[in-house]
């Protein structure tokens, strides 16, 4: 079955491709190629994407000095992605399948021990004036770094507060609606409802159901292009642009550590399960080739601490605790960008075992062709109250048809 599939998947991108040769094929970074129908009901625009990375990692040895590094070459990403819209405009879809190792990892047994390829498959339906419903798999309105594209990002990768907190993809549901308070003043509401452990998860529900809300406030109006969910300010943005946002979501009797993301807590008995609520505060702010970010993340959980029926600890625990994030760049000349972030992780000592942790990070990027062809590296220091301290060096190349 594997090999068919295997074989069967690019035998249908080239079918599409073949279908679609056209002389006036899309700009570069607007799709491998768009298919329009006969009767213009439905559109599809087809995209591909990869990052390569190389990574090298020195840690402090008892003595105090660096060990030799840690290295390794890998494809980070690499995807393919389907968007446009089916019978009407009002009705959009995205696809968006993951490839690489990095992508597919983490199926087990609630996920039919198969390959998780599915990143998102989800409509989105405009049924009235500003409101849309979304239904299916894709990411739920958490902190804002999370919902940028990784091949948007500002950086090589995101940030210690994004792999510690964040709440990632589900599948379920989404209300969204916007509202202008003024002819400058926008406000965007965001609800989800969804199944509360994750992506392609098969073998649901083991816990409670996920409950999520946003608000975003923009006082100055929308960023050009969507700038507001882009790293860094490609646009140069000409007037002062600002996004004052909140999340907040409870996640009825988790089943893992990191509400729907982390290992299952499994007991003697079955699956631990605890509520859990993540509070998400961040702010957005660019003008005139100036960006900054700043997010706080909280996690909470009514008993953090996985029991077998005995009393005894099983060794899981949630991982409770807040994070700070700031990240700020400058736009130079021909498109090179010098940023820099400073992240402090705290997690609960008494419930990890784990000792607050600073991260530092200095990067570069040059955008050959915005987010769709760039080169970025970044050095990073972390330092751990207890432990070693360790550094970090990232190269990537990124590039998006």
């Amino acid at each position: 079955m594997g090999f068919r599939k295997w074989v069967i998947l690019p035998i249908m991108f080239l079918g599409f491709a073949l279908s679609a040769q056209q002389e006036n094929a899309p700009a570069f970074g607007k799709g491998l190629f768009n298919l329009v129908g006969k009767d213009s009901s439905w559109t599809m625009k087809i995209g591909l994407r990869m990052q390569f990375l190389t990574q090298s990692t020195w840690s402090e040895n008892a003595e105090g000095s660096l060990t030799d590094p840690q290295s390794n070459f890998q494809i980070r990403r690499s995807r393919l992605k389907f968007d446009g819209h089916a019978f009407s405009p009002q009705l959009e879809y995205k696809i968006e399948l993951g490839l690489s190792n990095r992508d597919i990892s983490g199926g087990s047994e609630f996920t039919r021990n198969a390959p998780r390829y599915i990143l998102d498959a989800v409509v989105k339906w405009n049924f009235y004036e500003n409101f849309v419903l979304w239904a299916g798999q894709t990411k739920l309105p958490g902190n804002v770094e999370r919902v940028i594209s990784s091949g948007n990002l500002q950086l090589v990768n995101r940030s210690l507060l994004n792999s510690r907190f964040n709440i990632d993809r589900d599948v379920g549901f989404q209300l969204r609606h916007h509202t202008w308070l003024s002819d400058s003043f926008l406000i965007r509401e965001i609800l989800a409802f969804s199944q509360g452990e994750g992506r392609n998860v098969t073998e649901g529900n083991q816990g409670g159901y996920q409950y999520t809300g946003r608000i975003e406030l923009l006082p100055f109006g929308e960023f050009t292009k969507g700038g507001d969910y882009l790293g860094s300010d490609l646009i140069r943005e000409p007037e002062p642009k600002l996004m004052l946002a909140a999340t907040y979501d409870y996640n009825d009797d988790a089943v893992k550590t990191r509400s729907n993301l982390g290992a299952y807590m499994f007991t003697d008995t079955g699956l631990f399960e605890t509520p859990i609520s993540t509070l998400f505060v961040d702010a957005v702010f660019k003008y005139r080739g100036i960006s900054f970010m700043g997010e706080y993340a909280n996690r909470n959980a009514d008993d953090p601490i996985a029991l077998n029926s005995d009393g005894s600890p099983t060794g899981d625990v949630v991982a409770v605790g807040s994070g700070l994030n700031l990240m700020g760049g400058y736009l130079l000349r021909k498109n090179w960008e010098i940023a820099g972030r400073y992240t402090h992780i705290a997690l609960d000592e008494s419930v990890t075992g784990a000792a607050p942790l600073t991260q530092y990070t200095l990067g570069f990027s040059k955008y050959l062709s915005g987010h769709k062809l760039k080169v970025q590296t970044d050095l990073s220091y972390a330092h751990a109250e207890t432990g070693s301290d360790e550094l970090m060096w990232r190269l990537q190349v990124d590039l998006h048809f």
